[in-house]
């Protein structure tokens, strides 16, 4: 596909052939959206900057051991198995999905620890051993979780929102349901105690929101996860991304590494070929954008071409917390701690604004544990754990000097370890490496080196949000957590799942028809 020439790739003859899509980055977004388009007729080539396919789900391995570097946690496998369909195949032809229990053991400051599943009985025998006064606000609160699912994720999941009058349609529906109170303000009408608060309410940092100030509508992943569970890819994440890569590749389409697109071509107010570091030029028919979105008007789109996303506006944008990711490996296993454990610091609300508002990085910490082997032994040697923890943090707008700060942060979360679920830490490890939010800058184009892209508040959500179908660029469509619904593999995957009802159907179409679709 791409032209050993120094400056421009050739574009075959598309007289009666296939409309060529580019699609830029191969995270879970855009491998999802090649497919999908590879679905609807057009001949994609996915362009990825690093080494290897998966984005934020790149997967790193080093002395026999495997991390799977972002997301772990598949809640709505359907998502996945449709785009299996789409091929004429099965998800389970390629990948083995295991569901984990608990989801979650989350440990408390006091030594309690509460255990969060899809078992609605043991949920409710976790709720009586910390607060049985609580345990009838359980029903209520998934009751409430149930119907916002029904809304924002079976309703809007999907849709594009690209007129002002799809958000106004939906408004009344969004007021019933409260969606102008935070998560954490409607976590608080079902439960008093302030452990049990925590537990219902964090999961906003999963996309990168504060529980405090992320609208409620939000609180429909509690549903979700109760509705489909939580699952682990066995063979780590990147399983996942090498059966996408394989199935675009199936339908003819190609995925090409270490091909960094510096600029999205416009001419005459629509999207026509990418540029790459190398000076290549890479023509197309349309461009999806799988790169973060602020990072894709920011810095790959002139200002001139942009009256809608601004620099103005980009700058003045919200964007979601960082993360701080230590992997390491250890020479012992440690069976007590589950596949997912989350410990909670001595603050909540207090650490949440040092990283959200204040944007200083705080002496104290939560941390989220994620243990694959307890699902997975094959991803370290025998007889070894592999890890990862992350630890929220803030974005680069905090002016914090990660090449002067990593090692210290590291060394206090490792006692951290030591002193709770890991003893005698400090003596097993045997690899290790870390993830700042410079890396999620400079590795990863994050705008700001957020975690998440624009930070999941309700006048950033829906139409307020970049649109899947670009409003500034004709031909150009984004996926991803920085677009339409939002951050998380159901919001990725879903905002993929949009580009059928809004990208026309290339076998319909010649290339004038698609020249003014």
């Amino acid at each position: 596909m791409l032209d050993p020439g120094p400056h421009r790739s050739t574009l075959p003859d598309l007289e009666g052939g296939q409309p060529h899509a580019v699609v830029i980055g191969s995270g879970f977004g855009g491998l999802a959206a090649a497919i999908r388009l590879g679905a609807k007729g057009y001949r994609v080539t996915v362009l990825e900057k690093l080494d290897a396919p998966g984005g934020r789900a790149y997967v790193f391995r080093q002395h026999g051991f495997t991390f799977d570097a972002g997301p772990t946690i598949v809640t709505a496998p359907f998502l996945f198995e449709e785009l299996w369909k789409l091929c004429g195949r099965k998800l389970s032809d390629d990948v083995t999905l295991v569901p984990v229990s608990p989801f979650y053991r989350m440990h408390f400051r006091d030594g309690s620890h509460f255990d969060y599943s899809g078992d609605a009985d043991a949920m409710r025998a976790a709720i009586a051993r910390l607060s049985p006064g609580d345990v009838g606000g359980y029903d209520g609160y998934m009751k409430a979780s149930e119907e916002i699912f029904k809304t924002g994720f079976e309703q809007l999941g999907d849709v594009p929102f690209s007129k002002w009058t799809d958000m106004a349609r939906i408004a009344p529906e969004m007021i019933r349901l409260s969606s102008y109170r935070s998560v954490y303000s409607l976590v608080s009408r079902f439960f008093r105690d302030p452990r049990l608060r925590i537990v219902f309410s964090f999961h906003p940092l999963l996309i990168g929101g504060n529980p405090f100030t992320a609208s409620s509508i939000y609180c429909l992943i509690g549903f979700l996860e109760r509705r489909w569970g939580v699952h682990f890819a066995m063979g780590g994440t990147g399983r996942l991304v090498e059966g996408l890569v394989k199935l675009i590749e199936g339908q003819g389409g190609a995925v090409h590494c270490n091909q960094e697109v510096r600029e999205i071509i416009v001419r005459d107010g629509a999207a026509c070929a990418v540029r790459l570091a190398s000076g290549e030029i890479v023509d197309a028919d349309m461009v999806v954008s799988n790169a973060d979105s602020a990072w894709t008007y920011r810095h790959l789109l002139p200002a001139s071409a942009r009256s809608r996303w601004t620099n103005r506006r980009i700058e003045r944008a919200r964007y979601s917390m960082s993360l701080f990711v230590w992997y390491f490996g250890t020479s012992r296993k440690y069976r007590d701690v589950p596949h997912h454990t989350i410990l909670l610091g001595p603050r909540y609300k207090e650490l949440l604004t040092d990283i959200f508002e204040r944007k200083i990085l705080a002496d104290d910490f939560s941390l989220y544990l994620h243990r694959p082997t307890a699902t997975d032994p094959s991803l370290a040697p025998e007889g070894c754990d592999a890890f990862y923890v992350l630890s929220p943090v803030p974005h680069l707008q905090s002016g914090i000097d990660w090449d002067v700060a990593t090692e210290k942060y590291r060394r206090a979360i490792g006692r951290e370890l030591g002193n709770t679920v890991l003893p005698d830490l400090e003596d097993t490890i045997v690899t290790s490496r870390m993830l700042t939010p410079q890396d999620f800058h400079d590795r990863l184009s994050s705008f700001r080196g957020a975690a998440f892209g624009l930070e999941p508040v309700l006048t950033q959500s829906a139409w307020f949000r970049p649109h899947n179908r670009s409003e500034d660029i004709d031909r150009l469509y984004l996926v991803g957590a920085g677009t339409h619904p939002g951050a998380g593999l159901p919001g990725v995957l879903s905002s993929a799942r949009i580009l059928d009802s809004i990208v026309p159907d290339a076998r319909s179409l010649t290339r004038s028809k698609l020249e003014t679709a």
